[in-house]
């Protein structure tokens, strides 16, 4: 499950504001940590009073190394960074409905740490609040289970061959741990950047049918595991096999988009802006164009690393997303460098929006190790037909505006220069 990320913030050439002050880092600051101790309190709790049985045991050591396998089978394809998603539920989930809850609470640790050192790094506190999400949403759905079925692994697995209410139970349960685990992410995401959609950090229809997928992939798998644990190598392969597809889809959706942040890469944003700027063209509409630019960008990553760094990003263009309309053409040119086109916006409307993203980017603070980090933006605007004819020709504009904003002191919207009358001769 993947989360969203955080942000909000002043400038970066002040110094970080702690923790401690009111605003939205400091609801996150207690939530994080609050999940985290519950998930451990409960582990630990779990393993004190659990009977320990090799045969549970034995289960767990099979999906775990099926877990494992499927990491391996499909690290080389990589994980694109925002729209990332895996069918590692299909083996935590059956260790959730077939063992005890204190194995639902243990098998993410050993996964998020493969995750963590063979995929992809992230930030720590991302990784720890997801293990914890996943422990307590699936110790969640152990509970009820074993109290429709008390023994799912003890002898015939009737509850598999009768079926009622064995399987019904199971996909129910699978259920909440879905509804779970994304609403203890979806808390802290949006806490971190309340100017967010709840239906940005909850689901949309592509992720909900990907729930949906994992939810019945992982019951397949406990019924097979029932069965008899040999069959898991008989279910690996496809799931595998799933999986990689499944990340091929996404290697293929990111070569659209910018790895770090989900917008737009340059060239895809190149010919969606070519397409607007003929239909403006046909149309006579007004078209502006706004050149964005974090303020200091490099001071954050020699202050803070590339992961703060990488995170600033992301909060930008979060924010960038969450004040748009879904029309506007949004991507990320490079570096610290963003780009918008406003369909349908003159001098005013085109002025007033870049002056509401850049409020919004103010109010941003991005968590770090020793408080938050702010961050300001710098926005050059032209105009479709005054300022350019072409999309090279408005580039360029905005670009000569986004210098005036820096030279100007940053923090600021800036228009191109007016170039006065031309000295007549006499």
């Amino acid at each position: 499950m993947q989360s969203s990320a955080e942000d909000r913030g002043g400038d970066l050439a002040r110094k970080p504001r702690r923790r401690g002050v009111p605003g939205r880092p400091s609801l996150l600051a207690v939530y994080v940590p609050t999940v985290v101790a519950l998930h451990l309190v409960l582990t630990l709790a779990g393993l004190v009073r659990t009977p320990f049985q090799l045969n549970d045991l034995l289960t767990f050591a099979a999906l775990l190394a099926c877990g494992a396998a499927c990491i391996e089978a499909s690290r080389r394809l990589g994980m694109p960074a925002g729209v990332a998603r895996d069918l590692l539920s299909a083996w935590w989930l059956p260790v959730a409905l077939l063992l005890p809850p204190v194995y639902a609470l243990l098998i993410p640790i050993p996964i998020q740490i493969l995750l963590q050192f063979r995929v992809r790094r992230t930030l720590l506190y991302r990784r720890v609040l997801v293990t914890a999400a996943l422990g307590l949403a699936g110790a969640c759905a152990s509970v009820v289970f074993h109290l429709a079925v008390p023994h799912p692994l003890d002898g015939d697995p009737t509850w598999v061959v009768d079926g009622y209410p064995g399987i019904p139970v199971a996909v129910a349960c699978a259920a909440l741990f879905t509804v779970l685990n994304t609403a203890i992410v979806a808390v802290a995401a949006h806490a971190a950047n309340p100017e967010s959609r709840w239906r940005d950090v909850l689901w949309n229809r592509e992720s909900l049918l990907l729930d949906v997928v994992e939810l019945c992939v992982g019951v397949l798998v406990a019924i097979t595991s029932a069965l008899s644990p040999f069959l898991l190598l008989l279910t690996l392969p496809p799931v595998v096999l799933l999986q990689r597809s499944l990340m091929h889809q996404q290697l293929q959706a990111a070569a659209r988009t910018d790895a770090k942040t989900g917008l737009l890469n340059a060239a895809a944003w190149q010919r969606e802006a070519d397409t607007e700027l003929a239909r403006a063209q046909r149309s006579h509409d007004p078209l502006a164009l706004l050149l964005i630019d974090i303020d200091h960008f490099k001071r954050v990553n020699d202050t803070h690393g590339h992961l703060v760094g990488d995170q600033v990003l992301i909060g930008v263009a979060s924010t960038l997303c969450s004040q748009l309309r879904d029309y506007d053409v949004v991507g990320r040119f490079g570096g610290e460098e963003f780009v918008v086109l406003l369909p349908g916006a003159d001098t005013v409307e085109a002025c007033r929006v870049a002056e509401r993203l850049r409020g919004r980017v103010r109010r941003l603070a991005v968590p770090a190790e020793e408080g938050t980090v702010g961050v300001t933006i710098s926005v050059g605007v032209s105009l479709f037909r005054m300022h350019g004819e072409d999309l090279i020709e408005l580039l360029a504009s905005a670009d000569l505006a986004l210098y005036r904003a820096k030279e100007s002191g940053r923090d600021r919207v800036c228009l191109p220069a007016v170039e006065g009358p031309k000295p007549t001769d006499n």
